[in-house]
């Protein structure tokens, strides 16, 4: 069985952190590898549940104590959150709070669903053009987005009225059931473990206290992005529970392809087809450059097919930074495949007056072959 990480090297943090310090660090790398920002990716998918156990124990003052005390592998610590058994602190969402469900809450207490949570992260896919992530951009762009009903402010209560304690529970959202000698803690069906019960629902959401609203936002896309990159744009998530923050909107950048233009990082390439004749003796030649300019470069004469040349600084810019890469120019020599009659005559003659020194590939080819046949 692998062996657990030190939850502070998980987190990155000093033994000695405060909890504003772990809880910083914790939403910092979680957002790094959020498996809705890593569909499919295995790794990053242990990496976040790492991150949440992590977490789980450390941003809890009687869990961390016991954990600097004991470690892993000491009282109530063993076979829970991560220990021997492969058990999780993290509540009926993952395996199920399993010292509270079978003795009672030894563990500290039972949970409450009434405390404050951060409201859901939001993903929006942006389709942009080669030259906005090129030079930047702003854009605006439509989302949809569960807001906190206007007509009940987010009670889920008719206005005038109040969720009540739910006479189950007793507002704990937690009912225990005894059973000889043990007792499991359970969601209280009644109130479905918010602790309240709403007799006069809203009915603009229906008790739910949320809306669907379709908002309008505006991002700016810093120049030099690349495809595939995200923008984040803190606290335009959905708003959090019982007075707890937004979560925040995730701008996937997705970067339409060039007709002309490839990138590689900060350098630009480009196919650049000239004939036969400008290749043999040289020529000036007008290069388009992105954004719609253009810059003359000097093909020197003799140049070869598949031959590269390079613009200094016309490039792409790079993000968060004055520095461009270059252009890089591949030369592609273009034989024509229809010729006149003059022309042939023309391309005859230059053979007939060569000395075969021109073609120096070919003589050391021929001097190849001449060799192995005749050796």
């Amino acid at each position: 069985m692998a062996t657990k990480r030190d939850y502070y090297e998980v987190l990155g943090v000093d033994k000695n952190a405060s909890a504003d310090d772990i809880k910083k660090a914790y939403r910092k790398l979680a957002k790094e590898c959020h498996p809705d920002l890593h569909p499919n990716d295995k790794q990053a998918e242990e990496r976040f549940k790492e991150l949440n156990e992590a977490n789980e124990v450390l941003s809890d003052p009687e869990k961390r104590a016991r954990y600097d005390q004991f470690g892993m592998d000491g009282p109530n610590m063993g076979g829970f959150g991560g220990g021997a058994g492969g058990f999780d602190f993290s509540g009926f969402g993952g395996m199920g709070d399993i010292f509270d469900q079978l003795f009672g809450g030894g563990m500290g207490g039972a949970r409450t669903r009434n405390a404050p949570t951060q409201g859901n992260d939001l993903r929006y896919d942006l389709r942009i053009s080669f030259e906005e992530a090129a030079f930047g951009c702003e854009k605006s762009f439509e989302f949809m987005r569960n807001e906190n009903c206007d007509t009940c402010h987010g009670t889920g209560a008719k206005p005038g009225t109040q969720p009540k304690q739910c006479p189950t529970c007793k507002g704990t959202g937690q009912v225990r059931v005894s059973g000889g000698f043990m007792v499991t803690v359970r969601t209280c069906q009644t109130c479905g473990g918010t602790g309240k019960v709403i007799t006069d629902k809203c009915t603009a959401c229906g008790g739910s206290g949320r809306l669907r609203r379709r908002r309008t936002a505006s991002v700016k896309v810093p120049a030099g992005i690349d495809n595939g990159q995200t923008i984040v744009m803190n606290g335009q998530g959905e708003p959090g529970r019982n007075g707890g923050p937004n979560g925040d909107l995730y701008i996937q950048i997705t970067v339409r392809p060039h007709k002309l233009f490839k990138r590689d990082g900060t350098n630009l390439h480009l196919d650049l087809p000239i004939s036969f004749t400008q290749a043999a003796l040289g020529a000036d030649i007008e290069v388009p450059t992105l954004g719609g300019g253009k810059t003359t470069f000097h093909i020197p004469e003799g140049t070869q097919n598949d031959a590269e040349f390079r613009i200094k600084g016309q490039g792409i810019q790079q993000l968060r930074s004055t520095y461009r890469g270059d252009l890089i120019l591949h030369i592609r020599v273009e034989i024509p495949r229809r010729m006149t009659e003059k022309q042939k005559d023309l391309l005859r003659q230059f053979e007939e007056a060569s000395s075969g020194k021109e073609y120096e590939n070919r003589k050391s080819f021929l001097d190849k072959v001449k060799d192995l046949f005749n050796g």
